[in-house]
C-alpha cells in the first residue's frame, strides 16, 4: 500500500468550486472531488500553522497546553511510527516555518525529506546592500508593517529570483514530489507528503494566473494583508480576493499534475490520496484580514478535505460526519495496518469514507490563549475568558520555543516543574507562564446557529443550547487533558 498527502496552507473552502464557488477557476479541484470523497464538515483543531502540523503528527490537540512550537520528546509522530514499521516516509515542502526554531523537530521524523526555499520572508537570499540597489520587482516597504519589516524586505528580495513560475517554490516542490512518486512507483509501503506554503499570503504568483481575474486596482502593490482590521476599503478587499484566487488557480494547476501522474501510473488501485489544509483566512469578512487576532469564524475554521481510499473506491460522494485535523494520523496508521497509540484522540476515517459513519459528537478548536471553540456541526460555541486579564495561562513544554526564536531568559525565569500529563508518558514538563492580554481581540463568548446563520452575523441567545454546548466543550477538554487553569480561565468548573 502507498499513500500521498497533498497539503496546501490557507486553502479556503469558499474559493473552491466543489464547495460551491462559481467564479474561481480550479478545474482540478473539481476533478479531485469526482475521484474521491469530499468532507463537508471538516474543522481545524489547533491554530495556526505549526500547531496544526503537530496535530497531523500526533493526532491530538495542541492548543490546550502550549502555543506555537516543535514536536515534543514524548509526542507520537505518525511518520516516525510508519518509518519505524518499515514504511518509507518522505516529505518535500517549501513551508519555511519548518526551518525555524519553532518547527525544527518535524522533518527529522521522516525517512527522507527535501526543503525548497523562498516562500514568504524566508531568509534564503543574502543581500547586505541597500534595498533599492537591485532591480526590484516590487518596492521594499520602508515602514515597519505588521508582520515585521525584515520579513517583508526579505520577501521583496526573494522575488527577484522567482521571475518565472518554474522558479517559484510551489512549482519546485511539486516537481520534486512527483519525482519521488515516479522513481518509487514500482515499490510498496511508502508515504509521500507534498506540502506547499501556497496559497498562504503573500498572494504572489505569475501574471498569467492574475490575468484570469481582471479587476480595477489603482493602488500600490498589495498582496500581503496585515493581521489587522480592514481599513483599506472595498476595492482593496476585492483586489486581495482576486490575488488570492489567482494563487488558488496556480495551486489547482499543480494539483492537476499529481492527478495526471496517478492516472499515468495507475496509482488509484492501491494508493491513498489525501488533499487537505490547515486553516482558512479572512479576506474582508467580519471586517478583518487574516487569522489569529479575531474569533475563528467559519471562513477560518471550516476547511476543505478530500480522501481517496482504494480499499472501498468511494468517489464523487460527500460525507457529513464531523472530522478534524487530528484524524489524519490515525487514518494513515490504520491504512498501513499499524496500531494507533492510545494517546491519539483522532479517529481513523475508513468507515466515514465507506459509509459516513459518525466518529464524534462535537469537535474542539482554537488557539492558545484565545477562545476555546466547540461545534457539533450545527452550532458553534466560542467560549471566551471569564476575566479581562485572560488568565491564568501557561505553556507546558520541554521545548520552549516560539515561531522564530527561543523563549527568552525573562520568560523562563518563572518556570515551574509540572508532573506532566498521561500523554507525556511519565515525563515531567516545564510550566512556563503564557502570553495573556489583548493580542487577541473580540474574546467575548458567542453562540451561533450555522443552519440559520452560517456567516455568523447574529449571535444566538438560548440558555438551553448554550448549556448543551458547554457540556460538549467540557467533555472535549477533559478528554484532551486540558490543565485545570484552562477551565479557570474560561470560568468553568472542572
Amino acid at each position: 500500500m502507498r499513500a500521498i498527502m497533498v497539503m496546501f496552507d490557507t486553502l479556503c473552502r469558499r474559493f473552491l468550486p466543489p464547495y460551491g464557488n462559481s467564479w474561481v477557476i480550479a478545474p482540478n479541484f473539481t476533478r479531485l472531488a469526482a475521484r474521491s470523497v469530499q468532507f463537508d464538515q471538516c474543522y481545524v483543531g489547533s491554530m495556526p500553522c505549526m500547531p496544526a502540523r503537530r496535530e497531523i503528527h500526533t493526532g491530538r490537540y495542541n492548543f490546550l497546553h502550549r502555543s506555537w512550537g516543535p514536536l515534543e520528546p514524548f509526542d507520537d509522530s505518525m511518520p516516525e511510527l510508519l518509518r519505524n514499521a518499515g514504511i518509507h516516509t518522505h516529505k518535500v515542502t517549501d513551508h519555511q516555518h519548518y526551518w525555524e526554531d519553532g518547527g525544527a523537530t518535524y522533518h527529522g521524523r521522516y525517512s527522507s525529506f527535501e526543503f525548497v526555499r523562498g516562500q514568504e520572508g524566508d531568509p534564503y537570499v543574502g543581500w547586505a546592500g541597500p534595498v533599492d540597489t537591485p532591480p526590484l520587482l516590487v518596492p521594499v516597504p520602508r515602514e515597519r508593517p505588521a508582520g515585521g519589516r525584515h520579513s517583508r524586505r526579505q520577501d521583496c528580495i526573494n522575488r527577484q529570483h522567482q521571475r518565472r513560475e518554474e522558479d517559484q517554490p510551489q512549482h519546485i516542490t511539486f516537481t520534486k514530489g512527483l519525482e519521488f512518486i515516479r522513481q518509487n512507483r514500482g515499490f510498496d509501503d511508502w508515504f509521500c507528503q507534498i506540502e506547499t506554503f501556497d496559497p498562504h499570503e503573500p498572494f504572489f504568483t505569475q501574471s498569467h494566473y492574475q490575468d484570469l481575474y481582471p479587476h480595477a486596482w489603482e493602488g500600490p502593490q498589495f498582496d500581503w494583508p496585515v493581521y489587522e482590521r480592514v481599513t483599506e476599503g472595498g476595492e482593496a478587499t476585492l483586489h486581495i480576493q482576486r490575488m488570492y484566487a489567482a494563487l488558488v488557480s496556480m495551486c489547482d494547476h499543480h494539483l492537476g499534475r499529481v492527478l495526471d501522474l496517478m492516472d499515468e501510473l495507475d496509482l488509484w488501485k492501491d494508493t491513498m490520496l489525501i488533499v487537505n489544509t490547515d486553516h482558512g483566512f479572512l479576506m474582508g469578512e467580519h471586517d478583518w484580514w487574516a487569522k489569529c487576532r479575531m474569533p475563528f469564524y467559519q471562513e477560518i475554521a471550516h476547511i476543505p478535505m478530500w480522501i481517496w481510499d482504494p480499499r472501498c473506491s468511494a468517489h464523487g460522494e460527500r460525507r457529513g460526519a464531523l472530522v478534524q485535523t487530528i484524524d489524519l494520523a490515525p487514518t494513515l496508521l490504520e491504512f498501513f495496518g499499524q496500531p494507533i497509540p492510545p494517546d491519539m484522540m483522532g479517529m481513523p476515517l475508513r468507515h466515514v469514507i465507506e459509509s459516513d459513519a459518525r466518529v464524534r459528537v462535537a469537535a474542539l478548536y482554537g488557539i492558545h490563549g484565545g477562545h476555546v471553540n466547540v461545534t457539533d456541526g450545527r452550532y458553534v460555541y466560542m467560549r471566551g475568558p471569564a476575566g479581562a486579564e485572560n488568565g491564568p495561562l501557561s505553556n507546558y513544554t520541554l521545548m520552549p520555543t516560539h515561531m522564530r526564536d527561543r523563549f527568552s531568559p525573562s520568560e523562563l525565569a518563572g518556570w515551574e516543574r509540572h508532573p506532566g500529563f498521561a500523554f507525556t508518558k511519565g515525563c515531567a514538563v516545564m510550566r512556563v507562564p503564557g502570553r495573556t492580554g489583548s493580542w487577541i481581540e473580540e474574546l467575548d463568548t458567542r453562540l451561533f446557529d450555522l443552519d440559520d446563520d452560517y456567516s455568523q452575523q447574529c449571535p444566538l441567545s438560548d440558555p438551553r443550547i448554550e448549556r448543551m454546548m458547554i457540556d460538549h466543550l467540557m467533555d472535549g477538554m477533559r478528554r484532551g487533558e486540558a490543565p485545570p487553569e484552562q477551565f479557570t480561565r474560561l470560568g468553568l468548573g472542572t
